[in-house]
């Protein structure tokens, strides 16, 4: 157990004092009953075998203020806190490679259905934020216990160019720091070029890039956060911050990202609805299988990054999950808590020891009042 401000702890120096007097107060008590010569008046007056209970009000008072003083020294305990009670923070990519239909209906299709299942199966309790991200990332939705508003927002989303996933995780960071005050935004970076909208809606505010420095706390070892992200990308980053940078400022503030990377190694067309089209206007049925396409560095982006991927893991202490078809990912998804490890947290017991003191100090008050009632 540490304290939030250990000198409050002086206060419990009055506590020996205050019991001091009244033991002198009971011996100057006993100097004076011996003038009395009949002792079998004493004896029936009630000093006897069991005068010791006239004594437990004061202790328990004493104990009282001993409680109010340890409890305005704010004490706090180290407590595991499962994933289940915390937030999760999905992060889906929209980009127009999730048009492939290597996985049928579409990677989009099945991506959707996939988050759905995940999202109706958790808790009431867990809040969930959805994230998307194309040519830049944008919070669809801020964490929330509402499955209707999330989920309404999940069939809305539609494609883009461009795959930001550096910028994505940084977006997750944010909406997890408007949660708790103990994750700092993300350190300001250049924003890539938007390329149009992933999710119907306006397009939102930037936001303000005031808050903490990176890393938690100053000149203190970083607390791993509750709050966890889980990206869902079937490609790599073509633009912005790179995963691996925004992974370092995700570790810095304790957070946790578990990537998935989604969809097989040999795309062969993309075919998306007209309303995942939105911005990203695709020929129906492109080929995706002639020299060139999809290239990107001398590699194709319609191919997970699973090398990126799995160094944002191990930076951030996540777990890289790979998922080729519908099924696996509805899978992967499912079985994600169960390696989700619990994190540690500090826990303020200030409230608790308030609350043993006020008990303690009305057991001690009734029984004061019930010894000394009229006959």
């Amino acid at each position: 157990m540490t304290f939030g401000l250990p000198w409050m702890l002086l206060v419990l120096g009055f506590v020996p004092v205050l019991l001091g007097v009244y033991v002198w107060q009971l011996r100057r008590r006993r100097r004076q009953a011996v003038r009395f010569s009949n002792v079998a008046l004493l004896r029936t007056a009630g000093v006897g075998a069991r005068s010791w209970r006239r004594h437990v009000p004061v202790v328990l008072v004493l104990g009282a203020l001993g409680l109010l003083g340890a409890a305005s020294a704010r004490p706090t305990v180290r407590a595991e806190v499962p994933a289940s009670s915390s937030t999760v923070i999905l992060a889906l990519d929209v980009s127009g490679s999730m048009c492939a239909t290597d996985v049928l209906p579409n990677r989009l299709s099945a991506a959707q259905a996939a988050v759905r299942s995940f999202v109706q199966g958790q808790d009431g309790e867990t809040k969930i934020g959805l994230v998307v991200f194309s040519g830049f990332a944008q919070l669809a939705v801020a964490p929330t216990t509402h499955r209707d508003e999330l989920l309404a927002a999940l069939d809305a989303v539609t494609t883009g160019r461009g795959t930001t996933i550096g910028s994505a995780i940084l977006r997750s960071i944010d909406a997890i720091a408007e949660l708790d005050p103990n994750v700092a935004p993300s350190d300001p970076v250049d924003e890539p070029t938007t390329d149009g909208p992933g999710i119907g809606g306006p397009t939102p505010t930037p936001r303000s890039t005031a808050g903490g420095p990176a890393g938690g706390p100053a000149g203190g070892a970083v607390d791993v956060a509750p709050e966890i992200i889980v990206l869902l990308t079937d490609g790599a980053n073509t633009r912005g911050v790179t995963p691996s940078q925004a992974a370092e400022q995700a570790a810095a503030r304790g957070v946790r990202v578990y990537p998935i990377g989604f969809g097989t190694t040999n795309p062969t067309q993309m075919a998306c609805t007209r309303d995942q089209y939105g911005s990203f206007s695709v020929p129906s049925n492109r080929d995706l299988t002639g020299a060139g396409a999809g290239a990107l560095g001398g590699r194709s982006f319609l191919v997970v990054d699973e090398a990126a991927l799995r160094n944002v893991a191990n930076k951030t202490g996540g777990t890289y999950f790979a998922a080729t078809d519908a099924d696996g990912l509805t899978k992967v998804l499912a079985d994600l808590p169960k390696h989700v490890t619990v994190s540690e947290q500090d826990i303020d017991l200030s409230a608790a020891f308030g609350l043993l003191a006020a008990l303690v100090l009305l057991t001690g008050l009734a029984l004061s009042i019930g010894r000394h009632r009229p006959l």
